[in-house]
């Protein structure tokens, strides 16, 4: 356009210049052409540069995420989706629920969270509410009402909503009556609530501990609550001593433990299964703290309770299954020919496969199914899964950084999407 416009404007100039009859009429008519020429080609050039602003500000193409897509939040907003959590209404809809991180939120003062919700089984979901003060939080159903557990912002204080509108409006944890459980630096996920001899038992880490670095500072310790107490109440809920983070551990690899799982052994003993940070090794690992009966007291043995477990360094979800007597997984395990590519990576940064694992003892995990997987490790991954039995199916959320026209997500960890997904049939696995 540049070339076309010079060329055009010189022609102008020498018509007037050659011709012998030349006016001052006629000059004035030629420099009149020129400038109207030249305006329209300015024009012509501002609108090429808003089309190609526009076309930088394109919409994604959803179609290229897995699954259904709950939510998405391209990179460019540095807006990152996090902490999927997922819940069954009594009527039969499903809430879904996830955070924002990045260096364009709020999280380290006050982190918002949006609520959604499916009236036709993970089909189509739409946004219900977003709430100011809620940050790695997990969805559940408890005698019959809907709750939000979690944290007010990035190591934060420890608190719970309720809401009795299936997720459009939520309670304010204002006080140790009304969902301020504790107050300070903690640090949690959307790990499960779990059921067992008449209490609601949850695991969660205090992030108080020095040095207040990522993994050192988090002690492991179980909260638990008797099932006809209110769990709004703060003084209703037990918590066990914590469990400090100790440097000689695995032989000073030790990088810290944390988003923990309620788990009830076969033996009925309490756990509190946590991911262990150990980056020497791309050969995974959990970590079993022992609670006792009354949920008082965390132990630990450092020589019996790291246990190999399939992406132990990343967080995952273990529920047990009556009908099968297994205990599943949905996990960023780490696949052979993926360790042989990616040896002297920290393990905790490769979560482009997910995977079905399950066990009868919590000692040794079967693979049953890849269920998402993508050859590109530093971009692609589908991590922090939060699921649920469905009868002969498992429901899953995963936070997805995967392809969506715009360049994809800024890592594999900065997610860009909230996806939905079913396993059917998930025992003929």
């Amino acid at each position: 356009m540049q070339n076309f416009l010079s060329k055009r404007s010189k022609n102008v100039v020498k018509d007037g210049e050659d011709n012998p009859n030349n006016s001052t009429k006629h000059r004035d008519h030629l420099m009149i052409e020129r400038s109207l020429f030249l305006r329209k080609g300015l024009l012509v050039l501002l609108t090429i540069a808003l089309l190609s602003e526009d076309s930088s500000a394109q919409a994604p193409n959803l179609s290229l995420a897995p699954g259904v897509v709950v939510a998405h939040s391209p990179a460019s907003s540095k807006q990152y989706i996090g902490s999927p959590s997922l819940a069954v209404l009594p009527n039969g809809n499903f809430v879904a629920s996830h955070d924002f991180f990045g260096p364009n939120t709020t999280e380290h003062t006050s982190a918002v969270s949006r609520i959604y919700r499916s009236s036709d089984k993970g089909k189509t979901w739409r946004q219900i509410s977003e709430i100011d003060g809620q940050f790695w939080s997990k969805l559940f159903v408890h005698q019959g009402k809907l709750y939000l557990f979690g944290t007010n912002r990035h190591h934060g204080n420890t608190i719970i909503r309720r809401s009795t509108e299936g997720g459009e409006s939520w309670t304010s944890p204002t006080d140790a009556e009304n969902g301020l459980l504790k107050e300070g630096e903690y640090h949690c996920a959307p790990v499960p609530f779990l059921v067992h001899d008449g209490r609601l038992w949850r695991a969660m880490e205090d992030a108080h501990g020095p040095p207040k670095v990522w993994g050192k500072r988090y002690s492991a310790f179980m909260m638990s609550i008797p099932l006809d107490a209110d769990p709004m109440v703060a003084a209703n809920w037990t918590s066990s001593n914590i469990m400090r983070y100790d440097s000689t551990y695995l032989d000073g690899n030790f990088g810290g433990w944390l988003e923990g799982n309620a788990v009830l052994g076969p033996d009925g003993q309490m756990w509190d299964v946590l991911r262990v940070d150990d980056r020497s090794t791309l050969e995974e690992k959990a970590a079993f703290v022992r609670i006792s009966a009354d949920g008082k007291t965390a132990t630990f043995d450092r020589n019996a309770d790291f246990r190999p477990f399939p992406g132990g360094s990343k967080k995952f979800t273990i529920r047990y299954d009556p009908k099968s007597k297994r205990y599943w997984t949905l996990s960023n395990y780490i696949p052979d020919h993926v360790k042989a590519a990616n040896q002297g990576k920290s393990p905790a940064s490769i979560r482009n496969t997910l995977a079905l694992f399950s066990s009868s003892d919590l000692q040794t995990w079967d693979f049953h199914k890849t269920l998402l997987s993508h050859p590109e490790v530093t971009y692609h991954g589908f991590q922090y899964v939060d699921w649920l039995f469905s009868g002969k199916d498992i429901l899953f959320l995963a936070r997805t950084a995967y392809d969506d026209g715009l360049g994809g997500a800024y890592r594999g960890h900065d997610a860009n999407f909230l996806t939905f997904h079913k396993i059917k049939n998930f025992r003929k696995k």
